[in-house]
């Protein structure tokens, strides 16, 4: 290539081990709901073998960025490729998002005698449509006693990400003036958000669990709360761990004021979680 150098990553086998390890989380997490504790031991051996995949590939992409290895090219790679993997998250959210309005919308309002297909209402005359839905049809199946109030710990949460999206930007912005010190407090503020965010939602998971009888068993709505807002926390554990990485980096003067995409695209990252939590306040919680 004339005018500089194109620089050619060596083979990695971390793309191939990290797919092997989601797919052994994933086949570990369906056992588990389907066939109770006997998949838990698969799902946290996943769950390590991606965190320790995490870990070495960080290392390798390190170690090339240290070495001056990356030009232009691999620069305009790596934002494209970041941009595609947050477009495929968002796909992944959609997916959940539309089938929470799917049933709202359209399953519910069948069952209770309304639109097109409201023949539906045969299978259970006596059923009328609500949201949340606190009596499935089905009396096979029980409802939550209680949904929580999003004015509580949901609440917590949201002031919590919100105020980590604009505390990571006052990180971003001082690392862009060469402030590696306001780089460095920023970011370490951010990450305790994250922390604090995950330990707020498992106090809001077990007072669910055992006390409101807001399980993956309760019905519809029970399945779309966890579901939706399961994937949303793994998330935000993904990111934590991913700030927290570049708060090392910004500790050892990895970055400077022009080249640190690895702290933006992490920043991206972030930032798509914060947009998906709003979704999940209004639409799970509020509304």
């Amino acid at each position: 290539m004339s005018g500089g150098s194109y620089y050619v990553p060596a083979a990695s086998r971390w793309p191939i081990l990290a797919s092997l390890a989601l797919g052994l989380m994933m086949v570990g997490t369906g056992t588990w709901l389907v066939h109770g504790s006997v998949g838990k031991p698969i799902m946290l051996a996943g769950l390590l073998a991606i965190l320790a995949v995490m870990t070495f590939w960080f290392r390798d992409v390190i170690r090339e960025s240290m070495q001056g290895l990356y030009d232009s090219q691999m620069d305009r790679s790596f934002r494209w490729g970041m941009a595609w993997f947050i477009f495929s998250e968002v796909m992944f959210f959609a997916a959940f998002f539309g089938a929470l309005f799917y049933v709202r919308t359209f399953a519910l309002p069948w069952l209770d005698g309304e639109g097109a297909k409201g023949v539906t209402a045969l299978l259970w005359p006596d059923f009328t449509a609500s949201w949340p839905l606190m009596n499935p049809p089905d009396p096979s199946i029980s409802g939550p006693k209680e949904v929580l109030s999003p004015w509580q710990l949901p609440l917590i949460n949201t002031v919590l990400l919100v105020t980590s999206s604009i505390t990571l930007t006052f990180s971003h912005e001082a690392l862009k003036k060469g402030d590696r010190y306001g780089a460095h407090t920023w970011l370490v503020v951010t990450v305790l958000f994250g922390v604090t965010f995950i330990a707020v939602q498992g106090i809001e998971y077990y007072e669910a669990w055992n006390h409101y009888g807001l399980t993956l068993q309760a019905g519809i709505y029970g399945s779309t709360f966890f579901m939706l807002t399961g994937f949303h926390g793994l998330h935000v554990i993904i990111g934590t761990i991913i700030l927290f990485a570049m708060l090392q980096r910004v500790k050892r003067g990895h970055f400077d004021n022009h080249n640190h995409f690895a702290f933006e695209a992490g920043a991206w990252y972030w930032h798509f979680v914060d947009a998906v939590w709003i979704g999940l306040f209004i639409f799970v919680y509020v509304f």
